[in-house]
């Protein structure tokens, strides 16, 4: 299920695509109307629902939404700051199947994907409630973590750290790409050297000897991987 995502906001745009992507979504993500423009000109097909910043540096999702609604059948939501009774129906009058206000949380937000994509019959399979690496299941609707059938208690930067190596079990991820995917939309991130040490604490609260880590193995010269 493919998204096209324009937002001008970088941080706001990178906590988006994070937070999409560990939903099952692929993302499509420009930052103005110009190269949004041409993605829906070439490549509108491939693209299941779009979600349009309303403002935009050289444009507006108004525009985005009228030439999508020209081209196909495919559903709009808007995201905006503005939340006049005006912009509202001036959206929905356009052919906008939903509109939602900044600020919001990520799970309204996909909460009304879902009911969008549920009316345009394209909902995705939901995604396997149950992550596992090794002896550690994650029940990731509750963000609960067990070791040995026991709940461990993890902080939430930890957790979300903890949902990306599941998510690519037996992948090796570079320093870089933990850097870049543990960013939210609130635009918190973790700088190299406290990655060091969230590693070091999942390690110890995970690991049956946290010296000689089986679940986050550190692959030397290139990064880290979850499991086998």
């Amino acid at each position: 299920m493919r998204i096209l995502l324009v937002e001008d906001d970088r941080t706001i745009a990178a906590g988006l695509e994070y937070s999409l992507r560990q939903e099952g979504f692929e993302t499509v993500l420009c930052y103005d109307a110009g190269s949004a423009k041409a993605e829906i000109r070439d490549r509108l097909d491939g693209i299941d629902l779009c979600l349009f910043d309303l403002s935009l540096p050289d444009g507006s999702g108004y525009e985005l939404c009228e030439l999508v609604k020209k081209q196909g059948d495919k559903p709009v939501i808007f995201l905006t700051a503005l939340d006049d009774e005006v912009n509202v129906v001036m959206g929905l009058d356009m052919g906008a199947d939903d509109y939602i206000t900044k600020p919001f949380r990520i799970r309204e937000l996909l909460s009304r994907i879902r009911s969008v994509l549920r009316r345009y019959q394209k909902q995705p399979a939901q995604p396997n409630v149950w992550l596992e690496i090794g002896d550690i299941r994650i029940h990731t609707l509750e963000g609960k973590v067990y070791k040995h059938g026991e709940e461990v208690v993890l902080t939430a930067l930890e957790y979300r750290l903890l949902l990306i190596f599941a998510n690519h079990v037996g992948q090796v991820l570079t320093r870089a790409q933990l850097l870049d995917r543990i960013w939210d939309v609130a635009g918190d991130f973790v700088n190299d050297n406290t990655l060091t040490v969230y590693i070091k604490r999942l390690r110890e609260k995970l690991e049956d000897d946290p010296q000689r880590p089986e679940i986050i193995k550190t692959i030397r010269g290139m990064g880290y991987k979850a499991g086998d």
